[in-house]
């Protein structure tokens, strides 16, 4: 069941950033700018952060297999209306109902995993179900964008349309019946966001992602200026990133289930102050570019897990808001540090992106030690 789980994030990550591959397309049939079909991806981004915790603790009296099917329906209805989509507004709203449906299919994921698994192997198990949205980023978002370029930009979001039904199979088969874990309500949201030690740890995700992206965000024009390299060479660089994601959630869950959640953030927070400032040494000879890619997105995609089993620990009883929260920090922190990368850029140049990401990584490492001893659990 769990593998069945990941294959349907592997969607739900291909359905909401294949749109990153597609801008120029549908920009050249919408007749407008890149930045304008850009904005597409913020609305799916602010969207999923608004709705996510609102929509599963909405939901927390059904069963777990209705409202992963529900979900799973509502992200293919809105990439559907995005395939048909007339006119620009059209396509803002239906990357609003795309989101809406992931938001309430990924956090639950997590929820049914962290329930099924034993204790001592929590952490493999949060990390095998959200490895299908690592995936998505190296094949799906490629062959999505491959698709879109060769048969028309609507085809890309067709095919996520397209692979969403089995998935809806495989919930229907594969998620038992009745499934029992802790129910979400609108009131135990209201009273999670007021738990400061927990919302604080929550936060970890937001810190953590926005230093990465500082760096990430801006990696292309890093490596055309510095590298000099063209499509093939980013593409490749792409495709490292993406295999080095794969491996470090993988990684995480074991590190988790071995170290604990605490002792692992740690480790991958300092592991980032060390990484990234290399990038601001560059140019260097290739071999050594992409096993610098691979050990910074090692690092950088592992917390996930141990994140996941540290937050759930705060409060057993709601953990599906709590993962909701989290999953919407994933966002908050990529718009932040999207945001930081641009002021780095233009007040220091691309050179500096790599000693900005570095310094803004001793916040996650501070916010960790901080929550630790403030959560006192």
């Amino acid at each position: 069941m769990i593998w069945s789980l990941s294959a349907s994030n592997f969607v739900i990550g291909m359905g909401a950033f294949v749109l990153i591959g597609l801008v120029t397309p549908i920009a050249d049939d919408m007749d407008l700018s890149p930045p304008r079909v850009g904005a597409a991806m913020t609305t799916y981004a602010i969207a999923y952060a608004l709705l996510s915790p609102f929509l599963v603790s909405l939901t927390g009296a059904l069963g777990r297999r209705r409202v992963l099917a529900l979900a799973m329906t509502i992200f293919a209805g809105g990439n559907l209306l995005t395939a048909l989509a007339p006119s620009e507004f059209v396509l803002h709203l239906s990357r609003v109902v795309a989101a809406a449906g992931a938001g309430m299919f990924t956090p639950v994921t997590s929820s049914v995993a962290a329930a099924l698994a034993p204790p001592q192997a929590r952490g493999r198990a949060l990390a095998n179900v959200i490895v299908g949205l690592t995936v998505a980023q190296v094949l799906g978002v490629p062959v999505g964008s491959f698709v879109g370029y060769t048969f028309g930009w609507r085809a890309g979001f067709l095919i996520v349309v397209a692979l969403a039904l089995p998935c809806l199979w495989l919930i229907w088969t594969r998620v038992p019946k009745g499934l029992e874990v802790a129910p979400a309500s609108l009131r135990q949201l209201g009273r999670t966001l007021l738990d400061g030690p927990v919302i604080l740890a929550v936060l970890f995700t937001a810190s953590f992602l926005g230093s990465v992206y500082v760096l990430y965000t801006y990696l292309a024009p890093l490596l055309e200026q510095t590298m000099g390299f063209g499509r093939n060479g980013v593409t490749a660089a792409l495709v490292v990133f993406g295999l080095g994601a794969v491996m470090g959630n993988i990684l995480g869950g074991r590190m988790t289930d071995r170290l604990g959640p605490v002792r692992t953030l740690v480790i991958l927070s300092s592991a980032q102050i060390l990484v990234m400032p290399v990038f601001s040494l560059l140019p260097v000879p290739a071999p050594a570019l992409f096993a610098l890619l691979l050990v910074w997105s090692i690092f950088g995609w592992s917390f996930m897990a141990g994140q996941q089993v540290r937050i759930i620990g705060l409060n057993p009883g709601a953990a599906s808001v709590i993962l909701s929260l989290n999953a919407a920090a994933i966002y908050v922190g990529a718009a932040l540090g999207s945001a930081v990368g641009a002021s780095v850029l233009g007040g220091f140049g691309i050179g500096a992106l790599g000693l900005a990401a570095g310094l803004c990584a001793v916040v996650p490492l501070l916010h960790v030690l901080v929550s630790r001893w403030i959560s006192g659990r």
